[in-house]
């Protein structure tokens, strides 16, 4: 008689995931320590609340708490108070703006006991929870612009309450939850619309906007003759036009390749309605003017609304030969030169010159990757960058095996919320987008926002364990 085979041993973390997330705080708080360390100081540094790793040695207690409290409460527990968590941090999002400190210009924090909170870092958990339960109800659907606009209004509460304040980079990590509207449904038009009109808006900044509107004529008349029965002659002469106004804007004459492009926009309209294309012809007409109007307001927007040190950024990203080295575009000078300086291998744990010397302002915050760059060299910041990704794929690897709409929902918000602080807080610091104040996960100092992002993983790595039981 054949034995029965043995029953394995079901597990109940995702210990990769985890390893990954232990991995990323370790690292983090070795960065702090070796950017705000001083030559010869104790050791007793790790436990002075005084000093920056001694904070960071607090909150990576706090955390561990909070990990182990995620693990010890029901999963269902966040998709039943999923709304209550939003409306608590709305609630705080209100709070911070009537007896928030005020901090370089922004009302973002609560002031407790010598250490600041700031509730957007929690607001992003509460949203993430929200939505992800309106979107796994079982009547919501993307397709119908009620359900559409209900979620968005979600996104957009504490965006505006946010922007308020006004904290314009966190505001911006809201608009990941885009990834999960969209793997729940929304139609790619809505997402693709966005981006082009947020990249026409900065295009817009650099260049003319006189310069930019023979090329929207154009591929609105490119728009119509490619769904045109007959289109070969058409595509000839939209080449032919193309050519010219590249011509006419090389020369410094756009009037006449406008009025051309206008011209021929309108016999182009006409052969559409023909072929009874009325209502795109309705649709992406206004539409046009709608990115002609975008086009010349951006100068205006950035002049009139921006405050002074929110032009200084754009002005880093987009235009640094016009910014003064001693002025704006120091911080991100001199991080680009502590990250050159490290080259392949780096100079080594606690041998960072520009990192001693506190060149790079910022640096165990925003510019933490700086010090990584410096002392760990090209080798040290690829392999930072690879645990991301393995533990963005492990996220989203969670979601796709995930048996409940509410656990898959929650983990695409979480996987969209990391990427977009991983993507911009590197970017900043090497001046591939504006500086906007977002921390590396995990990696930058400050208790709100590693607290939060263990909240986030640790309730995820909980919902992941519901697959086996």
């Amino acid at each position: 008689m054949s034995r029965p085979a043995p029953r394995l041993r079901k597990q109940k973390l995702d210990w990769i995931a985890f390893a990954l997330f232990a991995s990323l705080v370790f690292i983090g708080w070795l960065m702090i320590y070796s950017a705000s360390h001083i030559p010869n100081q104790s050791t007793s540094s790790f436990l002075d609340l005084g000093t920056s790793v001694g904070k960071q040695t607090l909150f990576i207690g706090i955390a561990a708490v909070i990990f182990l409290a995620t693990q010890l409460i029901d999963w269902k527990f966040w998709s039943t108070f999923g709304y209550v968590v939003f409306a608590v941090s709305i609630l705080m999002l209100v709070m911070v703006l009537l007896i928030g400190n005020t901090v370089k210009g922004s009302t973002s924090w609560f002031s407790l006991f010598g250490f600041s909170l700031q509730p957007s870092e929690f607001a992003k958990f509460g949203t993430c929870l929200a939505l992800a339960s309106y979107l796994s109800f079982h009547q919501t659907t993307l397709k119908e612009p009620r359900h559409i606009l209900i979620s968005i209004s979600i996104v957009a509460l504490p965006i505006g309450l946010i922007l308020l304040q006004p904290d314009a980079g966190s505001a911006l990590v809201f608009t990941s939850f885009a990834f999960l509207l969209y793997r729940t449904g929304l139609p790619p038009l809505i997402p693709l619309v966005a981006v082009f009109l947020g990249a026409l808006f900065i295009v817009s900044l650099v260049i003319d906007p006189i310069y930019i509107i023979p090329f929207l004529i154009w591929i609105l008349s490119a728009f119509f003759i490619l769904n045109f029965k007959k289109k070969e002659r058409w595509i000839i002469a939209g080449l032919v036009l193309f050519i010219g106004t590249i011509t006419g804007l090389v020369l410094h004459q756009p009037l006449i390749p406008i009025a051309a492009n206008a011209v021929f926009l309108v016999i182009t309209a006409i052969a559409a309605y023909g072929n009874r294309m009325q209502r795109q012809l309705a649709l992406l007409v206004p539409g046009l003017v709608i990115c002609i109007g975008i086009s010349f307001a951006s100068n205006l927007a950035f002049n009139n609304f921006l405050e002074p040190h929110q032009q200084d950024r754009i002005n880093v990203w987009l235009r640094p030969g016009q910014c003064d080295p001693q002025g704006s575009l120091y911080n991100v000078l001199q991080s680009k030169i502590a990250i050159g300086s490290g080259g392949l291998q780096g100079k080594g744990f606690l041998n960072g010159t520009m990192t001693t010397l506190n060149y790079v302002p910022e640096q165990t915050t925003d510019f933490i990757f700086s010090t990584i760059g410096e002392e760990q060299g090209f080798i040290g910041t690829i392999a930072i960058i690879a645990l991301f990704v393995i533990l963005l794929f492990r996220i989203l690897t969670i979601a796709e095996r995930a048996k409940a709409n509410f656990i898959r929902n929650y983990a695409y918000g979480v996987a969209g919320v990391l990427f977009i602080h991983f993507f911009i807080n590197i970017g900043m610091t090497i001046g591939l987008v504006p500086i906007i104040g977002i921390p590396l996960p995990f990696i930058s100092y400050g208790g709100s926002s590693l607290l939060g992002f263990t909240l986030m993983i640790g309730v995820l790595l909980k919902m992941d364990g519901a697959r086996y039981s």
